[in-house]
């Protein structure tokens, strides 16, 4: 009989993958709750982002008031509208926790 265990393998990983994508709701914008469970962790790790973007857009100024109207922390909103955007194209993220260097 036929080993099919590479198989099975395989489509629990592509199961996996789906599951990780956000499924539709009537709000696109409505963020993963993965995300929405990372962000509220205070232990995650946090490290910066930094990409020059169009001044005539405004995107500081808007993030400050949007912040300022809810109390929502700046990177959070970056990351909350990047995360949101990056699935809706096919691009979730692997969020199996990351290897530390313990030597």
């Amino acid at each position: 009989m036929p080993d099919h265990s590479p198989y099975a393998r395989r489509l629990r990983e592509i199961a996996d993958a789906l599951d990780a994508v956000s499924q539709p709701t009537d709000d696109v914008l409505t963020p993963h709750p993965d995300t929405l469970d990372v962000i509220r962790n205070r232990h995650t790790k946090r490290g910066q982002f930094n990409h020059a973007v169009p001044e005539v857009l405004q995107l500081q100024r808007r993030i400050r008031r949007y912040n300022a109207d809810t109390g929502v922390p700046h990177g959070d909103i970056v990351t909350l509208a990047l995360d949101t955007w990056l699935r809706a194209k096919g691009y979730p993220p692997d969020l199996k926790p990351l290897e530390t260097d313990v030597s």
